[in-house]
């Protein structure tokens, strides 16, 4: 299509991305037999025995009982298949088929969901006159530690081998809550032996 805008063969390997040997190669093919001569040509040795359709319909579906798996692999799709784990991958590749990734959700089962998504997302949308509207994410406690002996480490550093310290440590509550402002990027967090109400209003 290059080629009958006026476009030269040089110009249309910049333009789509390969060799002029390339340009050349499909434009002299097309020129002896039009668009048929576009198709792929015969190829030698043993023809597909399974397309990408066949490939991806297996991997939807869960590993047959009798292999003791729960999820494909490959090499176990492959040889289920009858072809290379090494076409698997690509097909997988290709598609973003990942049969050993798993997620989890969770439905809501609050009647009122929908209603507070809606004052949440309004707050945001538009926050009352000199309001300041705070975003709270409940994260994993993170234990503060430290080790028993601080002071000097037990081995200092030496060519070849690390600083080492004592593996024990003792424990100085637990960091429950920490926030982030965004626009300073300045945290602030706190300790508590404990995470009830009582802590969270207090932080």
């Amino acid at each position: 299509m290059l080629a009958a805008e006026g476009h030269s063969n040089s110009e249309i390997g910049r333009r789509v991305g390969v060799s002029l040997p390339t340009v050349r190669l499909w434009r002299n093919r097309y020129v002896t037999g039009g668009l048929e001569q576009l198709d792929d040509l015969p190829r030698s040795g043993r023809p597909a025995l399974h397309g990408e359709q066949v490939v991806i319909a297996a991997t939807l579906e869960p590993p047959p009982d009798k292999l003791g798996v729960t999820h494909w692999s490959a090499r176990l799709l492959g040889d289920h298949l009858g072809v290379s784990f090494a076409t698997v991958a690509r097909i997988w590749c290709r598609w973003g088929l990942k049969p050993w990734k798993s997620e989890t959700f969770k439905f809501s089962t609050d009647p009122e969901l929908e209603a507070k998504i809606r004052d949440v997302v309004g707050l945001y949308l538009a926050p009352p006159a000199n309001a300041v509207v705070v975003s709270i994410d409940e994260k994993t406690q993170i234990q503060a530690l430290d080790r028993t002996l601080t002071r000097l480490p037990i081995l200092p550093l030496r060519p070849g081998i690390p600083e080492k310290q004592t593996h024990d440590d003792k424990r100085n509550g637990t960091t429950t809550f920490a926030a982030l402002e965004i626009a300073t990027g300045l945290v602030t967090d706190r300790c508590f032996q404990q995470h009830t109400n009582k802590e969270f209003l207090a932080f």
